[in-house]
């Protein structure tokens, strides 16, 4: 078993391949391959942006060699090795602009580093730890991640999954940099400098900060924490110090309300999870209140429909014992209105029978209009058969199928 793979990565990153491939094998079944014209266009989009950044990165960035930064290409050669990572990518030093980070990026097959300097200037005093952050972008293309992306993504979004993933890689890649230091506090030490920045992170007790951790596991913490990419920096350096160390458990309430909220990737962060919720309610919205109101009007119709029926057995025998239309419908000794609210009118010349629908309290102001029901008559040899007729206001789905003509 591998010893620089955060036990929890496996298991998550078989699900979220299992998933992925099963998601992406029903789009292009289900849209009988179109999927993958989007798929195309996607990658398309993909290529102009990435090669836009490899072309900074190598246009810009002073790319490490034997002769260009000798000592940090040592660094980066002998981590690449101890890695067993047989094909050492292009590794870079780019002006951090006074940001921490490193990363890694992969463009048709050639994988890249990128150093950026802030970080190799912060651990001037313990040059070990820039061997830290190497190994951790290493652990990135050494596991895979720079490709397994993109079988999983279909299903990366879904809450809590995609971004218990993301976090569970990033405690893989510091594993993977805490075995390239060679000093037991470089791999610490490097991960406190981005809290504490370029020079305090030599004044930090590293025990003291790992211990603050027990401060994340109230409601909010663990809330965003559930739903971001990376765990709170002072769990990280927690398990550095001790890879067995039992870290506080997260709030149980805050899996509740971060089940709702989508990972949207680690530049999105929980503002914009919020905001796709928002969006895909409304979604959702547009496609259920209309649903709502026909399934409201259907039924108002069928209820009408259904109670109409002593009226219409009424006016039949009525119509055929005196062999005329009654000239009101108190005379047929029927009501005027139904149970259910709707209003009954006669047409004393052709016998049809008018039912207006009343609206639903719980659907005024949302625009659905019952409308008007026509109970139409036609003589047979069978005697009076009875239709239902959508009238001008009423659409004629909303009929029952068994009433239409």
């Amino acid at each position: 078993m591998d010893p620089w793979v955060y036990p929890r990565e496996r298991w998550l990153g078989n699900i979220t391949l299992g998933l992925g491939l099963l998601v992406w094998l029903l789009l292009i079944v289900g849209t009988l391959g179109i999927a993958l014209v989007y798929v195309l266009l996607g990658f398309i989009g993909y290529v102009f942006a990435q090669s836009a950044v490899i072309a900074w990165i190598k246009g810009t960035g002073v790319k490490l060699s034997p002769t260009q930064l000798p000592e940090l290409h040592a660094r980066f050669e002998a981590c690449c090795g101890f890695l067993g990572i047989e094909k050492p990518p292009e590794a870079y030093l780019l002006h951090g602009d006074g940001m921490f980070n490193a990363f890694a990026t992969r463009f048709f097959g050639r994988n890249f580093v990128v150093l950026l300097s802030d970080v190799v200037d912060a651990m001037e005093r313990q040059p070990d730890g820039v061997n830290f952050y190497i190994g951790h972008e290493l652990g990135h293309i050494r596991r895979g991640h720079l490709t397994g992306h993109i079988w999983r993504a279909p299903v990366l979004w879904l809450p809590l999954l995609g971004a218990a993933y993301a976090r569970a890689k990033e405690y893989t890649c510091d594993l993977h940099g805490e075995a390239c230091c060679e000093e037991p506090d470089s791999a610490p030490r490097a991960l406190v400098a981005l809290a504490a920045g370029a020079q305090q992170w030599r004044n930090v007790n590293l025990q003291a900060y790992a211990a603050q951790s027990a401060g994340n596991s109230g409601f909010w913490a663990s809330f965003h924490e559930l739903i971001a990419g990376y765990p709170w920096l002072t769990k990280r350096v927690a398990r550095v110090l001790d890879a067995n160390a039992k870290l506080p458990s997260r709030n149980p309430l805050a899996y509740l309300l971060a089940i709702f909220v989508p990972y949207t990737g680690r530049a999105g962060g929980g503002a914009l999870g919020a905001m796709i919720t928002v969006a895909v309610i409304g979604v959702l919205a547009a496609v259920a209140i209309p649903a709502y109101q026909d399934y409201t009007s259907r039924a108002a119709v069928a209820q009408a429909w259904s109670e109409g029926a002593a009226v219409r057995e009424a006016l039949g025998n009525y119509y055929t014992e005196k062999e005329e239309i009654p000239a009101s419908l108190e005379a047929a000794r029927v009501p005027d209105t139904l149970p259910g609210g709707a209003t009954l009118t006669l047409d004393a010349q052709s016998m049809v029978v008018e039912a207006s629908l009343p609206k639903r309290g719980g659907m005024k102001g949302m625009g659905a209009t019952m409308g008007t029901l026509r109970m139409e008559p036609s003589e047979g040899d069978n005697g009076i058969t009875w239709h239902c007729v959508a009238g001008d206001d009423l659409p004629e789905k909303t009929l029952p199928r068994s009433c239409r003509k």
